[in-house]
């Protein structure tokens, strides 16, 4: 795998979080490492990574009693997800959503990439 490429996406509701749908983004693949935003970070989603044989590199939550170490040599690689999305967002319909039908939507995502 090349570093990115679009695997897969899912289209949730704009008041469901990212991390709901996570585990299931990660169904089936086989990686050496998964780098993820703190946002992400929970004990389902480390276990689930840890069962798929890869490296969770994910910063802890602030909340979190004990801190879990993390590459951060390989989670400056997040910068290229965020440089995605960044050019994504450039696409006004992909950014503000006006068009609000889930196909629609989907199309714009995939033309744009």
């Amino acid at each position: 795998m090349l570093w990115g490429d679009t695997l897969r996406f899912i289209i949730t509701g704009g008041q469901v979080h990212d991390a709901t749908q996570a585990s299931a983004l990660l169904e089936g693949l086989t990686v050496d490492a998964v780098i993820a935003h703190k946002a992400y970070d929970s004990n389902g989603l480390r276990e689930k990574i840890a069962v798929m044989n890869a490296e969770a590199v994910i910063p802890s939550k602030r909340n979190r009693k004990v801190s879990i170490p993390h590459d951060q040599d390989l989670y400056k690689d997040r910068n290229r997800i965020e440089r995605c999305f960044n050019r994504l967002k450039h696409c006004r319909c992909f950014a503000k959503r006006y068009d609000r039908r889930t196909t629609h939507f989907a199309a714009t995502m995939i033309w744009t990439t």
